[in-house]
Formats: C-alpha cells, structure tokens, sequence
C-alpha cells in the first residue's frame, strides 16, 4: 500500500505546481478535475445529459464541452452546479476506482497524490494518509487569474464565489500551506514537507491523518 496524499484547495492557490513537485521526486498523480472532465468527453452519455440541460451553446468548435462557457453557467449557483453534477454521474466512484488500483499496484515505498478542490467535503480524504490544503490570499488569487487565465472581473468573482473557505477546511487538514510569497519559497516549503511526510512514513511514524476523526464527527453529528 502506497502513502496517499490529498491536496485540495481553492482556485490558484498552487495545488497543481505542488503536485508537479511531487512527481518530480516520484510521486503518482491524479487530478481530480481532469479525471471529471474525462466522464463527460463526446460520446458519452453525460455529455448528452449536459448539452440538453445547458444547450448546445456549451459546446465548443472542437465538439467538447467548453468548459470556461459552462463555468458561466453554474460557479456561483448552487442549484446548477447540482444539475451538473448529477448529469456526470458518480465522480465518488471514478476516484474510488483510482485509490483501489493504486492500493493494489503501488508498493510501501511508493507515493501517491490526488489533486481534488472538493477533497475534503466530498469525502475523498477518507482514502488518504494526509490531507494538505492550500490557501492564498484573495488579492493575490485576482492577480494571478487575471495574468493566468485572462478571467474577466465578473468571471474571478464569480468563481471565487463558488469556492469553499480555506478556515472551513482546516479541521479536516494535516498541513496548511499560504502561497503568498514567491515561487521559490513555496518550492522550498512543499519540498520540504514532503521529505518530511515521506520519511515518517517509511520508518512508520506517521500519525493518522485528521481527516478520519473530522469526517467521523460531520458523519455523527
């Protein structure tokens, strides 16, 4: 069985730059996102459940769901974001399916990291050793979706809007981490944690993640 990581976090607050670290020294890789995207690619039948739900109008010159167009359509709006959900299916399951092969082909000396912006709420800490959260203030999540995704004023605020707190889920977090300063000081930083966690774990000293009592209690109470 390998060490799990999940990272989780809000929209750039470096969750993919810390993941690429960790492959970078041996890590497995699974973003969420990209696995969701996979489940409605044309063809399937989530893809026919989005367009006639949301219009053909969501669909870009190159026959996939354009997502920065379905984006406007649901960030920010709880009861589209759940039409959207449901029309994808049971993402619960395709991230399930990931963990158990990963539990049945990575030895005790491999690692694994499953990138995931709903990790903590949607329940996917619970097949994780750690869960790490990112954070970053909001000013500085404007610069940096401006300069890197060329977002309107209204595109940022509306996604930010869609995002969860980073104080909402820090009881359910082993490590989090402030991307506010520079590049070079957030690679040092996850670089370092990672060596960390990692040894702990190979000399079997790594405590049990805060996930499972925090998952426990929302579960109980």
């Amino acid at each position: 069985m390998p060490l799990i990581i999940g990272v989780t976090g809000s929209i750039a607050t470096g969750k993919s730059t810390a993941c690429q670290l960790m492959v970078a020294q041996g890590a497995v890789h699974c973003d969420a996102d990209r696995l969701v995207h996979r489940m409605y690619d044309p063809g399937t039948e989530a893809f026919d459940r989005i367009v006639a739900i949301f219009g053909r109008e969501t669909v870009g010159e190159d026959g996939y769901i354009d997502r920065r167009k379905l984006g406007a359509k649901v960030f920010g709006k709880p009861e589209e974001m759940n039409k959207l959900t449901t029309a994808i299916g049971s993402i619960l399951d395709a991230i399930k399916a990931v963990i158990d092969e990963w539990n049945d082909t990575l030895g005790a000396d491999d690692i694994a990291v499953l990138e995931a912006v709903n990790l903590v709420e949607a329940g996917y800490g619970r097949w994780c050793h750690q869960t790490w959260l990112f954070a970053a203030d909001q000013d500085i999540v404007r610069r940096r979706l401006v300069a890197r995704n060329q977002y309107t004023d209204d595109e940022i605020t509306q996604r930010m809007a869609s995002q969860r707190s980073w104080e909402d889920r820090a009881p359910a977090s082993d490590l989090l981490i402030f991307n506010n300063d520079t590049e070079d000081h957030f690679i040092s930083e996850v670089g370092g944690h990672f060596a960390q966690v990692r040894h702990l774990w190979q000399n079997g000293e790594l405590e049990p993640s805060r996930y499972t009592a925090w998952w426990n209690q929302r579960n109980d109470s």
